[in-house]
């Protein structure tokens, strides 16, 4: 049996093809196999998630309400997920949640009551990679046209596509030990305290370190802040920027999703 529990991923450039600030449901595409990797995890049990930087609500080329229209195409296409988290802030706004700060890795972890330790996020570039192991998760990178050599080469496991992530992940992941923790770019945050799901804004705030601001023509994408995190190759340690929510004493953590 797979010891992953939760898969979380990122949205644009790796289930869907990146539409920089798409604010049309009808412009999205899932990538190959998307369908079929989702499918495979959920008739294993293992819960799935996306967490997602929409920084185009900041800039306002689209709206909070454009972006849960997004994500509800997305599932329709997909099928459901158990949890999603969206960060509508710009890169210099200071929040917590933004990749590759950790707080939404850490916020969906709790909210399918699962440890970070237990969970793998699947992005595209490196600030996915990067909250996963600020998070104290484990991290897959599938690169695509988009991402950055320097990001698969810091990428302790990358990938083809995402059949072969899921592959991985169901019969033999691609680690022994706990995640990697690349050295913190900023001051610790703490992991969102609310949801933000399809029809929820996130509830999130602190300091963002971003060392690639996202423009026009790269969406929401930004790289590990500075380059302290190159060369990091293999599981050092579970150090995090913080804790993982708990479910709380004498509480009983049942997994709870959304419904569009």
């Amino acid at each position: 049996m797979s010891p992953v529990k939760a898969v979380l991923f990122d949205r644009d450039g790796t289930l869907v093809h990146d539409v920089p600030y798409n604010a049309d449901p009808g412009l999205v595409r899932p990538v190959d196999g998307a369908r079929e990797a989702l499918d495979a995890l959920r008739a294993r049990g293992i819960r799935t998630g996306v967490v997602t930087n929409q920084s185009g609500i900041a800039r306002g080329l689209l709206t909070e309400a454009d972006a849960r229209r997004v994500n509800r195409r997305v599932e329709e296409l997909l099928g459901p997920f158990d949890v999603w988290a969206m960060c509508p802030h710009g890169p210099d706004d200071g929040c917590h949640c933004r990749k590759p700060r950790p707080g939404m890795i850490l916020w969906a972890a709790g909210r399918v009551c699962a440890h970070p330790a237990d969970c793998v996020v699947i992005g595209d570039i490196g600030a996915d990679v990067e909250a996963a192991h600020r998070a104290g998760a484990h991290a897959l990178l599938v690169p695509t046209p988009e991402t950055r050599p320097e990001e698969t080469f810091a990428a302790p496991h990358v990938v083809p596509d995402l059949r072969t992530a899921v592959h991985l992940l169901l019969n033999t992941p691609p680690w022994d030990g706990p995640a990697a923790s690349p050295p913190p770019t900023g001051p610790a945050g703490e992991a969102p305290p609310g949801s933000a799901g399809p029809d929820d804004a996130p509830a999130a705030a602190g300091t963002d370190a971003e060392g690639r601001p996202a423009g026009p023509a790269s969406g929401d994408r930004g790289a590990p802040a500075g380059s302290a995190s190159v060369g990091v190759r293999r599981p050092a340690g579970p150090a995090r920027d913080v804790p993982a929510p708990p479910a709380g004493p004498g509480v009983e953590c049942v997994p709870q999703g959304r419904s569009v």
